[in-house]
């Protein structure tokens, strides 16, 4: 059968390919050490849990409106206002199925056949897919280790063309860990205003950063980016309820509206339960973030004094997210190479970096406990000191 153009050159996320072949050997009785997985490790706290069987338990089990309830867009909107310094009224806000829906309704919504987007590379591999299914091109910005995979003013600037739409941003950035400051998300505002272009500010793990420092939104910085930026957001990360499925996207109206109706038609509503649940999760304590992130940076600075004295591997500190973003081009092998040998021989599952736009490199999720991860250091360990 002849496919659509669109889906055709489209192919399976390889974090998923990798986490399912991890979980295979597993099954069939391999001792597996996995640092594949893109989520928290941490269970879903009970009283968000207890707020979706009441939801049950009450009916709340039909249809609500399909940009999210009333109650739960509220929440945002202060969430908004209180921890990133951004007016989003209700009705700027769409709750989605996950913050990955949220961004394929965006690109969706705002790009047309011919338009380029602008992706800082390493990149979170979903980005040029999510563009090419709408029908625009995806086009990378080129960063380098020694700044810290973060995008410059002339990176950027060398890249528009006539066909810019727009710029993703991604901080705090998966693969690579990256936290831009306000002095970088100014410079980057200034480009977008002086060349009209969009912003998609994806900040699903503003929650998880680490050495004191601060989530800035590159909405917040002045009106003129504002009016000019959609961001991105959601709980999978924050609170640890990947499989609950919502997301939000916040932005100018006319682009909300647009993405209102375009998901009224593709999915209806997010779940009615899990719109609940979410509900708990951003108006209760927020002692589960703090004690997650604290949690999640006792394990990254264990996992770096591993990595440092490993043959052939070196790191960019990450001062975000729950991954370790590792050079390994001194080994002479490519990361699909590295991540296949990794899982077939030392038993320790590793994501390449070629889908993320690096392939000198591979992504190690800290996203697992303590023993676990001493285990896969000693292998890693082990493996690199014959193989390195």
């Amino acid at each position: 059968m002849r496919l659509a153009k669109r889906v055709s050159g489209i192919n399976e996320s390889v974090t998923l390919g990798i986490t399912s072949k991890a979980k295979k050997m597993a099954k069939d009785g391999v001792d597996i050490v996995s640092f594949a997985a893109g989520e928290p490790d941490f269970d879903t706290p009970d009283h968000i849990k207890q707020a979706a069987i009441k939801a049950i338990s009450d009916g709340f089990t039909k249809y609500t409106p399909s940009s999210g309830i009333p109650e739960l867009r509220e929440a945002i909107s202060l969430k908004f206002k209180q921890d990133n310094g951004i007016d989003y009224l209700p009705y700027q806000i769409v709750v989605s199925n996950g913050a990955k829906h949220s961004l394929y309704n965006v690109f969706q919504a705002i790009c047309e056949s011919g338009d380029e987007v602008l992706i800082p590379a390493p990149y979170w591999l979903s980005y040029p897919a999510m563009v090419l299914m709408a029908e625009a091109k995806p086009v990378f910005v080129e960063t380098r280790r020694d700044n810290n995979f973060k995008a410059t003013e002339k990176d950027i600037i060398s890249k528009i063309t006539p066909r810019t739409k727009c710029l993703v941003l991604n901080s705090p950035s998966n693969p690579t860990g990256c936290v831009y400051d306000t002095a970088e998300l100014k410079t980057i505002a200034k480009i977008a205003v002086e060349r009209d272009l969009l912003v998609i500010s994806d900040e699903i793990y503003e929650k998880l950063i680490y050495d004191n420092k601060k989530h800035v939104s590159i909405a917040s910085l002045n009106k003129e980016i504002y009016e000019r930026t959609v961001t991105i957001n959601g709980v999978s990360k924050s609170y640890s309820m990947t499989g609950w499925r919502i997301g939000y996207a916040a932005g100018p109206k006319e682009i909300m509206t647009a993405i209102g109706n375009l998901q009224s038609h593709a999915t209806s509503n997010p779940s009615s339960i899990s719109q609940k649940a979410t509900l708990e999760a951003m108006t209760r304590s927020q002692d589960f973030v703090n004690q997650m992130r604290d949690e999640y940076e006792r394990r990254r600075d264990y996992m770096m004094s591993r990595i440092g004295v490993i043959k052939n591997i070196s790191y960019s500190k990450p001062n975000g997210a729950f991954y370790l973003f590792c050079d390994i081009s001194k080994t002479g092998r490519d990361s699909v190479a590295i991540a296949n040998a990794l899982l077939d021989e030392a038993h320790v599952a590793v994501i390449p970096g070629e889908p993320f736009g690096a392939d000198g490199y591979i992504r190690l999720s800290f996203a697992t406990n303590m023993e676990t991860i001493k285990k896969g250091m000693d292998r890693m360990e082990e493996y690199f000191s014959k193989n390195g």
